[in-house]
């Protein structure tokens, strides 16, 4: 393969708190190296329709405490087609560029997979969901400020909670994965914590509230991830009602607050280690392969296998969970 002339950068799928600061690092790293470097706007949709710019040192400036993304990002139907891909590379190769950083997450990796098995080009990947349910690696960019936003909002509602004896149940984030629903659950002293990866016995709740009542304790913080099987908050709400209709139950959809807002300094400093080593693991010959952090060590995870996690969370978090909410 042709000696790396220039380095495409690209964001796709959902945005993700620490997504600015990985940018910023791909770009000042390529740049220390002589490399040009430019920016591809809306994922892989810049590089069908050649939406991109070069990116100087200047242009990445004041970006890094920034939420969202600067390149902006959207789903592609068209790159997931063999024509689109083909038409994407095209661009590419009359452009000169022949190495390409994607940050995002699951679906944003096995249309790298894809592409990097096709064409000649070299391919790395940075992990960007707030979901952290990415195979390869311990933490995704954005998990951290996402549950930092939930635990603050879960702490506020706490208090009023406590205030007037109300049942607060709250929904975050979490389709396919509780991990903000667990870390901000146990973090915020959550009595119940709901998870796609557990069955939800919701008798096994209404027991507690009716235990609840029994010791006089009418305040109670349930935690719901939105793809609980049971459903979210608001159909938990309305069996709970059913059940105690004299009790004071509140329902509340954290929704897409936790999505935004500047990044932590986890996320920062983390975002900033895999975006510097991206371009040096292009440099050094590597791609179809994501960048990923295990015990704080910088790994390399091939596309194919940095895939969805389907198993079950830590064991010993789900217990720390129940022991604590006594």
């Amino acid at each position: 393969m042709d000696k790396i002339q220039r380095i495409g950068v690209l964001t796709s799928g959902g945005d993700a708190p620490g997504m600015n600061a990985a940018i910023r690092a791909v770009v000042r790293t390529a740049i220390y190296h002589n490399i040009e470097v430019y920016g591809i706007k809306r994922g892989y949709a810049g590089l069908i329709e050649r939406d991109w710019q070069k990116l100087a040192t200047t242009d990445v400036s004041n970006i890094i405490q920034r939420g969202g993304t600067m390149l902006k990002t959207a789903r592609s139907e068209e790159f997931k087609t063999s024509e689109g891909r083909a038409k994407a590379f095209a661009n590419m190769q009359a452009e000169g560029m022949n190495a390409l950083v994607v940050i995002g997450g699951d679906g944003s990796f096995r249309g790298a997979h894809a592409y990097g098995r096709e064409f000649p080009l070299k391919i790395v990947g940075i992990p960007g969901t707030i979901d952290n349910d990415i195979k390869g690696t311990d933490y995704t960019l954005g998990f951290d400020t996402a549950v930092n936003t939930a635990v603050e909002a879960i702490d506020k509602i706490r208090d009023t909670a406590s205030a007037h004896d109300r049942i607060f149940i709250v929904e975050v984030m979490g389709r396919d994965a509780g991990y903000i629903a667990l870390y901000s659950g146990i973090s915020c002293g959550a009595e119940d914590i709901l998870i796609p990866e557990t069955v939800t016995n919701v008798e096994t709740i209404l027991q507690h509230i009716a235990a609840d009542k029994g010791r006089k304790k009418l305040m109670r913080i349930i935690v719901v991830a939105e793809g609980d099987d049971f459903g979210g908050a608001q159909a938990l709400q309305q069996i709970v009602l059913q059940r105690f209709p004299k009790l004071e139950v509140r329902s509340l959809v954290l929704g897409h607050i936790q999505r935004g807002g500047s990044p932590s300094c986890f996320d920062r400093m983390q975002a900033s280690r895999l975006g510097y080593a991206a371009v040096e693991a292009l440099l050094a010959g590597k791609s179809g392969v994501m960048l990923g952090l295990r015990e704080w060590q910088i790994l390399h995870t091939p596309f194919d296998a940095a895939v969805k996690q389907n198993t079950m969370v830590q064991e010993e978090l789900l217990k720390i969970a129940e022991v604590l909410s006594l």
